[in-house]
């Protein structure tokens, strides 16, 4: 989390310092600071944040009018912070772009764990914005995206568990892998007497993309070690 850049907007300094103390402590280390509304745009535009917690009652003019003015260049989540808590208030917040809402007086471990919470989401946002990759080995390609493995120019049906071991393996060219690691990164699960499931797959996978399963050019076994994915045509060609 070093790397989000959280701005904190409140004109009560007590309140800044313990929100930064209380997020610096969850491993957030890039915080802003304003203590008014205009402030806060000018802030805001230069510090680029991934997340903005803003205090409504400001001395200049109001969260609501400052989150409006910050709409026009930033889609940053931003959570509220008001001693105001009705509910024409809070529909008031999010008519203006807010997307979450903590009264005052508020606990600070509630409000890292709601900020921690729209980083995640933040971060499963642009994950799926981000274009998903293409692996192309020559005789196979793996399209991570559209679910599909294509072999010498065919595709080629391959079950949920294979696909996702084989693009696990795409994602890591020539690096080995235990069995063990393999069931922990593909599986999701503590290694606990499965790794024959891991042998299993890997040699249905052998199977779809290799020219002789029983000697196998990309999906090899590094003795004692486990297995890597390698391409030869590129190891002939270095």
């Amino acid at each position: 989390m070093s790397d989000v850049r959280i701005l904190v907007v409140d004109d009560e300094r007590e309140i800044v310092d313990l929100v930064r103390i209380v997020l610096e402590k969850e491993g957030f280390r890039q915080i802003g600071a304003a203590g008014s509304g205009g402030e806060a745009v000018r802030v805001a535009r230069r510090f680029r944040p991934h997340l903005i917690i803003l205090d409504v009652m400001l001395p200049d003019r109001s969260g609501f009018e400052v989150c409006r003015e910050i709409r026009r260049f930033s889609d940053a989540p931003v959570l509220f912070l008001t001693a105001r808590s009705a509910d024409a208030d809070k529909l008031t917040g999010f008519d203006a772009g807010g997307d979450d809402y903590v009264t005052k007086p508020f606990n600070p471990l509630e409000l890292a764990a709601r900020v921690k919470a729209m980083c995640r989401r933040l971060k499963l946002m642009e994950e799926a914005a981000a274009p998903a990759p293409v692996y192309d080995f020559g005789r196979f390609r793996v399209d991570v995206g559209a679910g599909q493995l294509w072999v010498d120019g065919r595709e080629v049906a391959c079950p949920a568990m294979e696909f996702k071991l084989l693009a696990f393996l795409c994602a890591h060219p020539d690096r080995v892998f235990s069995r063990g690691q393999l069931y922990e990164q593909v599986w999701g699960e503590e290694s606990l007497g499965d790794e024959n499931t891991v042998m299993v797959h890997v040699r249905r996978l052998r199977e779809k993309i290799e020219r002789d399963p029983g000697k196998p050019e990309f999906l090899v076994t590094v003795r004692g070690l486990g297995y890597k994915l390698t391409n030869p045509s590129r190891r002939a060609g270095s």
